[in-house]
């Protein structure tokens, strides 16, 4: 069996080429790769490969006992690009590029926009072709099309797929059995959308997916590229969009991956000291070339496309948009106006959330940035990064440092409960309880909070109460619905013992509660990113430990009281402002008997009386519990009852 190369420049188009050079080939993984094609009457697959410094290019594979001499490829004149059409080749058949470098060095590397990749420690790609999959999520992508999710509520729950569940001799759920069991748990809790950790193939477990050898592969752990496909199609089907998280910074250094893919530093700088990320033992991706640009752009497009992914958190923004971020060298990097910004890096975000946008206005591109660079969230017409959501890493950081305080030391630290609306709406934000909250020694939020058993339970549900209706879409990490008592564990299952014990089944039910009232309550999600969604009404009683807000919605009337007590005091007749006179239901209390509480709650309808107070008109005297969020709304004659249970 031969490779024929007579006239094979025809197959990849002159136009193509000029584009994939010029960064703007935005589908690159059609051009590039191993496509089975009729060629000359004949079936087999074409490869095309981008290895520009490379003496001669070989397709090896299980079809020629891996023998770099059988079939060699053509170079494309002018052009960094080598092709070939192999006949008769099938899909599941194995292969790699044998690479002769400019020392004459031979290496095998895995295709960079393989499809489908073998299960590791193995590392060759795969012939895989993209059959017609037959989705049925139609309903959810034209509804998806149409709506406004900065206007929408968003609970995302963060999964790491490899260690939710596994099975009893240890093996990994499979893309389909997840499907048949998990999607029904993230309904039943209440969240809206799933997050996985990197899915893209990646050779160590450990990693969790932030080493990627193959941008275009579904990793193989948990099954083939058409069980992912399912797995997505069942989530839009009960109505649950997918995020993955995307890591575009850098790879990994494996000998089969991008790392010097052809002999020279390709995917990567040729300055070393701009190519290495010495913290993570990995290379980064060098902006300046248009053919990267090329590629990632295209990787991000073939998510969308080809799986109906719903957007992107995108690792480490903040190591991209900085030349210096997380490096502790003593050569400081500069750009060439003597700053220290990324320009190339930044210009394609840019353009990258331009593209995506283009053709998929209503994904979500979600940018993990932890500094103060401004307009991440905004719109690049008007100066910004482009991203329509930013992770609020501030937040996360200041209220888990205030909720390890013993209650006593709270009231000097009050600050950091309040000083998030400082900046609430300068971008869109997410709140996030990742998984980077609950690793390594860092304990479950669980564990983090002070006091005996009790005060634990209660601390929790008051931080939840007051996540839930902080401005801001929300994501918690796989563990949090059950009150994970230990830190998150890799290598085994979340802890589903757990559900034994009443304290975890009451504080799940109490999740799952406040999870379907966030969801039915649009005050608390129609304006998450307008000063007009919040209005303070008292953040100054840090002696008491207590903070009293309002959300509002769109329309008049459409607002909520929320009262949050970070300390161990009942507070009997606690008077806080009113915005409108008439009579207050509490409609939510995290401190019911149901939940673990200790039951204090306003069970009558609460009169508003003609006192101003706390800048408003009128006031009001309610008990606010130990621990505890409460929230209010107007009575009217559709709401009638108190306390809910969802």
């Amino acid at each position: 069996m031969k490779g024929m190369v007579e006239d094979l420049e025809q197959l990849i188009s002159d136009f193509d080429r000029y584009l994939f050079h010029e960064g703007t080939l935005y589908e690159s993984y059609k051009m590039l790769g191993a496509h089975p094609i009729t060629y000359q009457g004949i079936q087999g697959v074409r490869f095309a490969v981008w290895a520009p410094n490379a003496l001669q290019v070989s397709v090896v594979g299980d079809f020629n006992h891996w023998n770099g001499s059988s079939h060699i490829m053509k170079r494309i004149q002018h052009c960094g690009i080598w092709v070939l059409f192999i006949p008769d080749l099938h899909e599941g058949q194995l292969y790699k590029y044998e690479i002769v470098t400019c020392t004459r060095e031979k290496i095998q590397k895995s295709d960079p926009v393989a499809f489908y990749s073998e299960v590791r420690p193995y590392t060759a790609s795969i012939i895989h072709p993209f059959h017609s999959y037959p989705w049925k999520d139609r309903k959810w992508m034209s509804q998806r099309n149409k709506q406004n999710t900065h206007q929408q509520p968003m609970l995302i729950y963060e999964i790491h797929i490899g260690s939710w569940k596994k099975k009893d001799n240890g093996d990994f759920y499979s893309y389909r059995e997840l499907a048949d069991e998990l999607i029904d748990y993230i309904v039943d809790c209440g969240y809206t959308h799933v997050e996985c950790l990197p899915l893209m193939e990646h050779p160590y477990d450990r990693s969790w997916g932030y080493q990627v050898t193959g941008f275009y592969s579904v990793t193989s752990r948990y099954g083939a590229p058409e069980d992912f496909m399912y797995f997505v199609d069942q989530c839009h089907q009960k109505g649950i969009g997918v995020i993955l998280d995307w890591v575009p910074l850098h790879f990994c250094k494996d000998a089969h991956g991008l790392g010097k893919f052809d002999g020279t530093p390709l995917y990567e700088p040729i300055a070393p000291e701009r190519a290495e990320r010495p913290n993570w033992g990995t290379y980064n991706f060098d902006f300046q070339k248009p053919e990267v640009i090329s590629f990632l752009i295209s990787n991000a497009m073939f998510w969308l496309d080809v799986y109906h992914i719903d957007g992107f958190r995108v690792d480490a923004v903040s190591s991209m948009i900085y030349l210096n971020h997380d490096l502790h060298g003593p050569v400081l990097l500069e750009n060439e106006f003597g700053g220290e910004e990324n320009l190339e890096a930044i210009a394609f975000l840019k353009k990258l959330n331009e593209v995506v946008f283009e053709k998929h206005p209503n994904v979500l591109m979600i940018a993990e940035e932890a500094t103060a660079f401004p307009l991440v969230s905004a719109p690049t017409y008007a100066g910004g990064l482009g991203f329509n959501y930013k992770w609020n890493m501030g937040w996360t950081n200041d209220v888990l440092k205030f909720m390890k305080l013993d209650v006593g030391e709270r009231p000097n630290h009050h600050h950091l409960l309040t000083f998030s609306f400082f900046y609430a709406f300068s971008e869109n934000f997410v709140l996030p309880f990742s998984h980077d909250e609950v690793v390594y020694g860092k304990k479950s939020l669980l564990s983090k909070m002070p006091g005996d058993y009790w005060q634990k339970f209660a601390n929790l549900r008051l931080l939840y109460g007051y996540f839930i209706t902080h401005p801001g879409k929300k994501l918690l990490f796989m563990g949090s619905e059950f009150a994970q008592f230990d830190e998150w564990k890799d290598l085994t299952e979340l802890d589903w013992n757990l559900f034994d014990f009443a304290n975890h089944r009451q504080f799940n039910r109490y999740f799952k509660s406040i999870n379907q009232f966030y969801k039915s309550t649009s005050c608390l999600w129609r304006l998450d990113h307008d000063f007009g969604g919040f209005e303070w009404i008292d953040p100054h009683s840090s002696k008491e430990s207590v903070i009293t807000f309002i959300r509002k919605g769109r329309r008049k009337g459409d607002y909520c009281i929320v009262v949050c007590n970070f300390s161990i005091n009942v507070y009997k007749n606690y008077r806080i402002g009113a915005p409108s006179y008439g009579s207050f239901l509490e409609v939510f209390n995290s401190d019911l008997t149901i939940y673990g509480g200790s039951g204090q709650q306003n069970q009558l309808p609460i009169s508003v009386e003609r006192v101003p107070y706390h800048n408003q008109r009128y006031s009001m005297k309610i008990t606010v519990p130990p621990l505890g969020m409460l929230i209010l709304m107007k009575q009217t004659k559709k709401r009638r009852r108190g306390s809910l249970d969802g």
